[in-house]
């Protein structure tokens, strides 16, 4: 694959082939919509400084997406897709300048029927959401962003979220039916990639292909409640939540697990949780629900906070709260916090117990309860004070070293997070989809070599 050539292009050549489609050249735009939420880590806020698209594009269609690819291949023009920006890592942030597509103007939900929906990659979740719900289905899994987020964003930069505690991640076998994709060929074209084939795509950063339809199943709509338990112990809050993770016959949507003294920063609910109380903000299915005080009263927990879904739509909403709008709480009354993405041992709970001795404030225990291949897991989002990139790396190390893997928030590059490797058969699809190397260039350490 051909290593991309940086600010090699003719800018006006460039802006005479994109005619009719709606496009942004204003600086201040243009650097706004190359950001994302990276400015939740330091060291990316450094490394990524000053890294702004030269133009955004806004595809209205199908027709369009193909004409943006057709004018930046034959330019030989980077090109960075963009959703909402709700991510993380500097995923939709280019290295190397270039076009921005950004595909919020298609978001036409193209038919939802019973257990299944096909949309357009610029739709927003809570649109799909509502509309599925009308039929009595949902989402199965949304980010805690769900307000903003779109689903073309979620599957190239997401993984999991609310929901994942029943239904596993996205990467999982059945969450994802089928993608379109167009191509950055000579002659672009489009894809539909079904089965085990979505893969190639899924959680690739838009590096394989621009997304323009997803289709995905949809789960049951239940009458959801969310709760509020605290706890005097910790530890007696893990195992809380984990005895409700494997409670298979209980039907839940959202356990998440918040150490002493994270709760202080959800300034909205102050008011129900004691000062120094270990907290589990709770999703779960109306008809679960008179199981749950047994349960409580095994652990030692007591419920301080109850919404039934009767009133769903007031109020406050406690899965904005879960996931990483509670590093988005805790950053907005002290933006040195930051956060890590860790994934434990699934065997016991001994090493959570010792990171939360070990380390006490500095990092500060969020859990989130998923099934992950078949089995109950508990992915940590702790809470960093930043003192030093030095010490964020030994906290890092100190977690690897006992088992912990660490998908790195704090890099740019797909190895370093989730994935530590770029599969073989995406290496392939990579060179049919993308020859000239011109999607996302330097998001892997390997492509980034023009390998």
């Amino acid at each position: 694959m051909t290593a991309t050539p940086v600010k090699s292009f003719d800018l006006e050549a460039l802006l005479r082939s994109l005619a009719n489609i709606e496009v942004i050249t204003d600086a201040h735009q243009v650097a706004k919509l190359s950001q994302d939420y990276h400015t939740f880590s330091p060291v990316l806020v450094k490394k990524l400084q000053g890294k702004v698209g030269d133009l955004v594009v806004r595809p209205a269609n199908e027709a369009e997406v193909l004409q943006v690819a057709q004018a930046c291949v034959q330019h030989r023009v980077p090109v960075t897709i963009r959703g909402a920006g709700t991510g993380n890592y500097g995923q939709c942030v280019p290295l190397h300048g270039g076009v921005i597509i950004d595909m919020t103007k298609m978001h036409s939900i193209l038919w939802v029927k019973p257990g299944v929906a096909r949309v357009q990659a610029g739709v927003k979740l809570g649109a799909l959401d509502k509309q599925a719900q009308s039929i009595g289905w949902e989402m199965r899994m949304t980010p805690s962003t769900y307000r903003t987020a779109t689903i073309g964003g979620f599957i190239a930069g997401g993984s999991g979220g609310i929901g994942s505690v029943e239904y596993g991640l996205l990467k999982d076998r059945g969450n994802l039916l089928g993608l379109k994709v167009v191509t950055m060929e000579d002659e672009p074209r489009t894809i539909e990639l079904r089965g085990h084939s979505v893969e190639k795509v899924n959680h690739a950063w838009g590096i394989n292909g621009i997304i323009t339809e997803i289709e995905i199943p949809l789960g049951t709509a239940y009458p959801w409640a969310e709760l509020i338990v605290t706890f005097d112990d910790f530890m007696a809050t893990v195992r809380f939540g984990q005895a409700l993770a494997l409670a298979d016959g209980m039907i839940k949507k959202e356990i998440g697990v918040f150490a002493s003294p994270i709760a202080e920063y959800f300034t909205a609910l102050q008011q129900y949780i004691p000062g120094g109380a270990h907290a589990a903000l709770l999703i779960i299915a109306e008809p679960s629900l008179e199981l749950l005080p047994g349960l409580l009263q095994e652990y030692g927990g007591k419920i301080v906070y109850e919404k039934l879904a009767v009133d769903a739509g007031k109020g406050l909403h406690l899965a904005e709260f879960t996931w990483n709008h509670t590093t988005l709480h805790a950053r907005n009354a002290d933006p040195s916090i930051t956060y890590l993405q860790s994934i434990f041992p699934n065997d016991n709970l001994q090493t959570i117990e010792h990171m939360y001795h070990h380390f006490g404030d500095e990092v500060m225990m969020h859990l989130e309860f998923i099934r992950a291949n078949g089995a109950v897991a508990n992915p940590g989002l702790q809470l960093v004070r930043y003192t030093t990139e030095e010490r964020l790396h030994e906290i890092i190390s100190y977690h690897e070293q006992r088992g912990v893997f660490i998908a790195n928030p704090h890099s740019y590059l797909i190895e370093e997070g989730w994935k530590r490797t770029i599969d073989a058969e995406h290496l392939e699809f990579k060179q049919i989809v993308d020859p000239y190397g011109l999607m996302n260039p330097g998001k892997s350490k390997l492509l980034s070599l023009g390998k």
